[in-house]
């Protein structure tokens, strides 16, 4: 007889995968809200539609579901061609997040195929030796590890001046919209960023938001170059000719240091301030509603002029505990560099995991505070210690701005609520301390009486 065939070598089943009814209720249920609101750029129309849906609330539903029926390991799907890794237990997060950027690099296909339209050269799309450098000029300019930026005056200087100019209009038109708040946010911004010639270049922002609507089809849309070789011609001529007192003059200043392009990087500060300007809305539709917390707001921001740099620590929980409700970034994204092996089983390269934020932010374990306004957690040591809250990611690929943004946005807060006037929320949806908290709060839809 001839021999018997070698036995073939053992083969990890890979992780657990869900079933196609599972993987099609993911999809509706999950992401394609998330698609639809705009990943990059929020689309007010739809904002508005998802909040009265509550969509966020079914995404929530929809995970919590998978993972009471195949535990807490993290699980296996394939959606719109690719395999995804969807996590499903805290530590799974952390896991995830301390491991980069290698073996679980921040630049996931979908996210490169997204913010190349604006930042080519951005340090969260960046593989290989090229990332050090740029992720490096990002932590020296924005100084990541400082609570109070260098450049903390300028920056409560402006705000207060931006700040009291929004304040005058309100006490003209009786209200606080959307659209009003915007203009002066993004003047606040352009300033702090690239100048006080840059106040008005509304041109510059318009371009950017052109590039973020084609950016929110990632892969799907065809680059904009001719439009991106003109917005980052005009931004890099802006840079050249910011100030000393400026986020783009640190950068600028790092460029031959570091040998990364400072372009690309400031573009994506002017990114992220968009979401930040929504979270500062919102935290303001909070403090109006709940009075005890808004109490303690106004009483930490007594006490100094305005134009003070402050560290104002209950403000930056308050900003910290909306984006925890309401994520500026719902889907946290890595993907594997390699093949990895969890739990006896392999996860090949190239593989997106994928973090739901409102699902860790909101679901089990976290009911006694999941629906809930809780600023004060983020002073007693609770979120801090808990791996499953992510505002602004975690790990060795955290925000890098995360302290300048909540410099920007506590600051805003503080002067809002140190002015003469009151605001009370007139919008549809108003948040309460006596319910739970909407899941999906529409910033755009937010309208204040002011007195």
């Amino acid at each position: 007889m001839p021999p018997s065939p070698a036995p073939e070598p053992a083969v990890s089943a890979g992780p657990r995968k869900a079933g196609t009814a599972e993987q099609v209720r993911f999809t509706t249920e999950v992401l394609l809200p998330l698609l639809s609101v705009g990943v990059i750029k929020r689309r007010p129309r739809v904002m508005a539609l998802a909040e009265r849906l509550q969509l966020d609330r079914g995404g929530v539903a929809t995970v919590r579901l998978l993972r009471e029926r195949h535990g807490a390991g993290p699980l296996l799907m394939r959606l719109a061609g690719r395999s995804v890794l969807l996590l499903l237990d805290p530590g799974d997060v952390r896991r995830v997040l301390d491991g980069t950027p290698r073996p679980f690099g921040p630049a996931s296909w979908e996210k490169r195929g997204a913010l190349t339209q604006f930042q080519p050269h951005g340090s969260l799309i960046t593989r290989g030796t090229k990332r050090a450098p740029r992720r490096r000029l990002n932590e020296e300019a924005l100084e990541t590890d400082r609570p109070l930026h260098h450049l903390a005056p300028t920056v409560a200087g402006t705000v207060g001046e931006e700040a009291r100019l929004l304040a005058d209009r309100c006490a003209v038109t009786g209200q606080l919209v959307w659209d009003d708040f915007a203009a002066y946010w993004w003047r606040t911004v352009r300033r702090t960023v690239l100048g006080d010639a840059a106040r008005d270049d509304h041109r510059l922002t318009e371009e950017l938001g052109r590039l973020r609507e084609a950016a929110n089809w990632s892969v799907l849309l065809p680059r904009r170059r001719a439009l991106r070789a003109r917005f980052l011609e005009h931004l890099r001529r802006r840079a050249e000719g910011a100030g000393p007192d400026t986020l783009a003059a640190a950068a600028m200043a790092r460029a031959e240091e570091t040998g990364a392009d400072p372009v690309s990087q400031i573009a994506h500060w002017l990114f992220a301030f968009d979401a930040a300007g929504m979270t500062v809305f919102r935290t303001l539709a909070l403090l109006t509603t709940h009075p005890e917390d808004g109490r303690r707001a106004r009483d930490e921001n007594g006490g100094t002029g305005p134009g003070t740099p402050r560290t104002l620590p209950f403000l930056r929980a308050c900003v910290l505990d909306t984006v925890r409700l309401w994520p500026t970034t719902p889907a946290v994204l890595r993907q594997t560099t390699e093949d990895i092996e969890w739990d006896g089983r392999t996860v090949p390269a190239r593989t997106t995991v994928l973090a739901y934020a409102p699902y860790f932010h909101r679901g089990d374990p976290h009911a006694p505070y999941a629906d809930r306004f809780t600023p004060g957690m983020w002073l007693d040591g609770r979120a801090r210690s808990d791996p499953a809250l992510v505002p602004f990611s975690g790990g060795p690929g955290v925000c890098p701005g995360e302290n300048i943004v909540l410099l920007h946005t506590s600051t805003w807060l503080a002067t809002m609520l140190g002015e003469r006037l009151t605001y009370r929320l007139a919008s549809r949806v108003r948040p309460s301390p006596c319910r739970p908290l909407p899941a999906t709060f529409n910033p755009f839809g937010v309208r204040f009486t002011v007195h």
